[in-house]
């Protein structure tokens, strides 16, 4: 079969840059005489989408993304809609998607899977020109996102502290035209949350019910509340039950519209990195099991 062509897209910075992966680490998991190993480190951001495509035009059979949702879906975004599989070794901060397709944290368990090259196909979300694999949203977690990137710390104590630093500068929002399931909504939206996924990252979920596979995506409406609520919230997403509260609308469905009815900049996040849209329109919609995902072999 000659050898199998392994490209690793590594984020150094990852885990607060402890992770000990290099390609001599890495070759102590492979054998030489058939795995062919190409490492390369990502050094800013989307550095790693043009490393992947790279890759791509090199002929690697597998290309793994090491590091954090935002290596993955930097990795991931350019392997939509190919035959190439994506590997990942979690080794950044939330891993959301890594933990729903419970990719293990430890290294030697989540090279086996490598190795082992057991693939299911996912789903994929569409944010206007971008992908997600996890989730997106505007409103209360766009504003965490951007308090979280401007803080140093990536752990899940910098982002509670970030939640509670968004929480003291809550303030009104624009209003937001909603086009769902032929239904128009017209609201001044606390947060509007979209996700593929069933986990956001440090084992928190807001829509626990939500499938990769399934053809859908998870939406979550939740109207202006005042600060006790959204403490309230904050509870009910750690017990998993956000959906017991009445200004929390649920939803699926295939895609939906977006319009800042001011018609300014909209701050939003994808997959956990902030994203600016200047016009205050956005489109997001479901593409079916357009991502091949290496993963454990009990899993689907």
């Amino acid at each position: 079969m000659g050898f199998r062509h392994i490209h690793f897209i590594i984020n150094p910075v990852a885990g607060n840059g402890k992770s000990p992966l290099t390609k001599e680490y890495l070759e102590q998991y492979f054998i030489n005489t058939f795995h062919n190993l190409r490492v390369k480190y990502s050094t800013h951001k989307k550095h790693a989408i043009e490393l992947t495509k790279k890759s791509i035009a090199e002929g690697a059979d597998i290309i793994v993304a090491c590091g954090g949702d935002g290596t993955v879906n930097e990795v991931a975004s350019s392997l939509v809609g190919t035959s190439i599989p994506l590997g990942i070794i979690p080794i950044g901060s939330g891993n959301g998607l890594a933990s729903n397709l419970s990719i293990p944290k430890n290294l030697r368990r989540a090279l086996e899977l490598i190795k082992n090259r057991h693939t299911v196909r996912i789903d994929v979300g569409r944010f206007n020109d971008k992908y997600f694999f996890s989730n997106t949203g505007i409103g209360f977690d766009a504003s965490v996102i951007k308090n979280y990137e401007s803080s140093e710390r990536r752990t899940l104590t910098g982002y509670l502290m970030a939640c509670l630093r968004t929480f003291r500068q809550s303030k009104g929002s624009e209003e937001i035209q909603i086009c769902i399931n032929d239904l128009n909504i017209l609201t001044d939206p606390f947060m509007i949350f979209a996700s593929n996924s069933n986990e956001m990252g440090y084992k928190l979920s807001l829509t626990p019910k939500a499938s990769l596979q399934d053809g859908l995506l998870d939406v979550l409406v939740i109207s202006k509340i005042g600060r006790f609520k959204m403490l309230l919230l904050g509870v009910l997403m750690v017990l998993n039950k956000s959906h017991l509260m009445k200004e929390v609308k649920s939803f699926q469905t295939k895609s939906l519209v977006l319009t800042n009815q001011g018609g300014t900049t909209l701050n939003s996040q994808i997959d956990g990195e902030l994203h600016k849209v200047p016009n205050g329109r956005i489109s997001i919609q479901i593409e079916e099991h357009a991502l091949e995902v290496i993963v454990p072999e009990n899993l689907i």
